[in-house]
């Protein structure tokens, strides 16, 4: 028996029962806010046998905690070095993130499983990189100086569109000579995704003091504002290698690539970009001025205006990349919205957090297990094979022909960095 003062008629139907380390606790659910106890009411309750038992466990390993744990351990170690990494070693959260999740990943030590954690892992990716890259391209696009686009469109263009084009189709020959199972258009659909330049590691290659001392400040300013245009201008590529698959006609295909593949998603996804980009700048000034803003929200514009233009742009199926990267330049086009977060390191603190989780995810995520397919031809040794020629063949080519044309390039040895410079991106839409 145990005793409880309670009215007695509300007492037996609302009692729950709990079984824990220190004995027995009692529950009463939708009791009056107001009880008198009284020592009349005073009554015995025996355990009902309908009453739940639960118990407690006082230590609990789940993969959250567990994902918790090796994203903060990793950021904290990171930090405690980080100087000594970067500027002695030469190895960024990039590298040492990715090669983190693979030690920690299910085919080392096995702690850390994404894939395990839903059938619908593929989703949870997409999405987790698409944040990602929107937070990073929108940094870009504000931290680009004063109408930075309009007075280096010239360079842009010449690094974004030639460059992409050689790039993809010289991947493409590389992967039809690799794996001669592939037909040509299947090619052409994975050397656009390999065109891309990644901004999360370029941002992470050209800042800090090295680069600082070492590559001049207009060359890194290009390579930014190339990595972040160059990651939506991709699909244009992708998209023309799926229409030639899809449709019946090429003529089917080209219309359709034309119309949507860049009407639709490219050329829309920029001008619903910079009409956000310029209706939150005017309305950030207003604020501004009418004192109904502070400091703290305009830096958190970085994260909040890059996922609202994410979801809105995805929503309606356009290029939801370009789309961020264009906010952000219409954004800080006039230099306003630099002028108040100058000095704030908010942006580089969440760059650094969602760096080392996106490296650290995709080291885990990585399917070690499929690079042998023996339907495809796919062997370890044509992968190093495809690595190699994507390294020597996919930019540096083109930029070596092309740099007489770039102003912001003065010599053949910055055109041989600026195209080895290109980490690979993957196309996400």
């Amino acid at each position: 028996m145990i005793f409880y003062a309670a009215p007695p008629s509300r007492f037996v139907d609302r009692a729950y029962y709990i079984k824990t380390s220190v004995g027995f606790l009692f529950i009463c659910h939708q009791c009056p806010q107001s009880l008198h106890f009284e020592t009349q009411h005073i009554i015995s309750i025996p355990l009902a046998p309908r009453a739940a038992t639960y118990e407690m466990r006082l230590l609990e390993i789940t993969e959250p905690s567990i994902a918790y744990m090796c994203l903060g351990g990793f950021v904290v170690a990171f930090s405690m070095f980080s100087l000594l990494a970067r500027e002695k070693v030469f190895v960024n959260e990039v590298v040492l993130g990715t090669a983190f999740g693979v030690i920690i990943g299910p085919y080392f030590a096995g702690i850390f499983d994404p894939r395990g954690w839903s059938s619908h892992s593929n989703a949870i990716t997409l999405e987790v990189m698409r944040v990602v890259l929107a937070t990073g391209l929108f940094a870009i696009g504000v931290e680009l100086p004063n109408s930075y686009l309009a007075r280096h469109s010239k360079s842009l263009l010449i690094m974004v569109v030639p460059t992409m084009a050689l790039g993809w189709v010289v991947v493409a020959g590389l992967l039809k000579v690799l794996f001669t199972r592939l037909d040509m258009i299947s090619c052409l659909a994975i050397s656009a995704c390999l065109t891309p330049t990644d901004p999360i590691i370029c941002a992470a290659i050209v800042g800090g003091k090295f680069a600082e001392k070492h590559v001049p400040l207009n060359l890194r300013r290009l390579l930014s504002a190339e990595s972040a245009a160059n990651d939506g201008l991709a699909y244009p590529f992708l998209s023309l290698a799926i229409y030639l698959t899809l449709e019946s006609s090429k003529g089917a295909a080209f219309s359709h690539w034309v119309l949507i593949g860049w009407l639709y998603e490219v050329i829309l996804g920029v001008l619903v970009g910079t009409v956000i980009g310029m209706i939150f700048s005017r309305v950030m000034k207003f604020s501004h001025h009418k004192g109904f803003i502070d400091r703290e929200s305009y830096v958190a514009q970085y994260l909040a205006l890059a996922i609202f233009v994410t979801g809105l742009v995805s929503t309606i199926g356009s290029d939801d990349l370009l789309a961020v990267f264009a906010a952000g330049s219409a954004l800080a086009w006039d230099g306003e919205f630099n002028d108040h977060t100058e000095g704030e390191s908010f942006a580089s603190v969440i760059d650094l957090m969602l760096n080392c989780g996106c490296f650290i995810y995709i080291g885990a995520w990585i399917p070690f297990g499929d690079f042998t397919d023996t339907n495809l031809g796919i062997t370890p040794w044509r992968l190093i094979l495809l690595t190699v020629g994507i390294i020597f063949l996919r930019r540096i080519p083109a930029i070596l022909a092309l740099y007489k044309f770039i102003p912001e390039i003065t010599s053949w040895r910055e055109a041989l960095f600026a195209g080895h410079f290109g980490p690979v991106s993957t196309l996400i839409q």
